[in-house]
């Protein structure tokens, strides 16, 4: 690596911390107002979760206990309390959901795309940055703030799930699409892949608008990708019961049930119930069924499945990645090198 200088002069070294550090300036100034805004979402659902976790829970645990005493027709207990809890819990459930969204969009319309339409990022590349290191330096600020605030945000969401259950009866499931992301790593590699795409979008486009709506769209496309793939990232656990039952039983998850026959093939679940009653029996024995079955999984494969999908995730996001820094240098790999430009 040198420094093109003007003849008769001697090239000194360049001075790349120096560099960076002011690129890094450079982007916490030129995005202040996305630094704000994110600032505030983060306060602001962080002060929600933490209201969750400790008055919204006492006060709806509370209700409940009262409710579950009641043994007269009318009784009296702080149904508002609980219905605050449940509401406010789901707000923060789809906030977290939605934060993967709005980097997206961020990145490519504003941090990238916008650039890449004014011709700042052109700018830049004359000032002793080379189109790569202004692309690493543009993306790991934000990733390293996406990372730390969306990861306390996490944490802050589990706590105040896990301090309901058993205590509040409306508490959404584990198995809840919202609750599972909101109280997982997958939220994080979610966000860091909208990141990842947006930059993609903005550099491929060099348009704010069309990076937009680019990004958004892509990230809810891996978002909804990724809730498909989930359910078979880990090995499920079979559940086998009595076609006295009133239909097969699931230990959380379910991916498949049905009916297995006497010779252990696999059959759709006709949704009729238990064999005790002579239509159901009837049923039963002309299909050859012996027993229902669910392939499902437990509450105890939260964590595998989590990491699995986060690992899924982050896999894409590096290649997502690679696909921009490669695009980027086709780019301006033919580009002419201005005085100061680093080699």
């Amino acid at each position: 690596m040198t420094t093109l200088t003007a003849p008769g002069t001697t090239a000194t070294p360049t001075r790349r911390p120096s560099a960076t550090r002011g690129l890094v300036r450079t982007v916490l100034l030129l995005h202040r107002p996305a630094l704000y805004l994110w600032a505030g979402l983060f306060v602001a659902l962080a002060a929600l979760l933490l209201w969750l976790y400790g008055p919204a829970t006492d006060a709806a645990a509370a209700a409940w206990r009262e409710y579950d005493r009641c043994t007269k027709a009318t009784c009296a207990y702080d149904q508002d309390a609980i219905l605050r809890y449940k509401s406010y819990s789901q707000y923060a459930s789809l906030a977290l959901t939605f934060l993967p969204f709005l980097v997206a969009a961020w990145a490519g319309a504003s941090l990238i795309g916008r650039e890449m339409e004014t011709g700042t990022a052109q700018l830049a590349w004359t000032q002793s940055v080379s189109p790569a290191r202004w692309l690493a330096v543009k993306l790991a600020v934000p990733a390293a703030l996406v990372t730390v605030g969306t990861s306390v945000l996490v944490v802050l969401h589990r706590q105040m799930w896990v301090r309901g259950q058993g205590r509040i009866d409306n508490t959404k499931s584990w198995t809840d699409t919202f609750v599972f992301h909101a109280n997982g790593p997958t939220t994080v590699a979610l966000a860091l892949s909208g990141l990842a795409v947006g930059a993609l979008a903005g550099i491929r486009l060099r348009g704010s608008l069309g990076a937009l709506v680019v990004s958004v769209v892509c990230t809810v496309g891996v978002r909804a990708a990724l809730g498909l793939a989930l359910p078979y990232l880990w090995p499920t656990v079979r559940t086998v019961t009595s076609l006295t039952h009133d239909g097969p039983t699931s230990l959380g998850l379910t991916v498949h049930h049905g009916l297995l026959t006497s010779t252990g093939a696999r059959l759709p679940d006709p949704l009729c119930g238990s064999s005790r009653t002579s239509e159901c029996s009837t049923i039963y024995h002309r299909l050859d069924a012996v027993s229902f079955y669910t392939d499902s999984h437990p509450q105890s494969h939260y964590w595998p499945l989590q990491l699995m999908a986060t690992g899924l995730v982050l896999v894409l996001t590096a290649l997502v990645l690679l696909v921009a820094f490669r695009l980027l240098k086709r780019d301006t790999g033919s580009a002419p090198l201005t005085k100061g430009a680093t080699l």
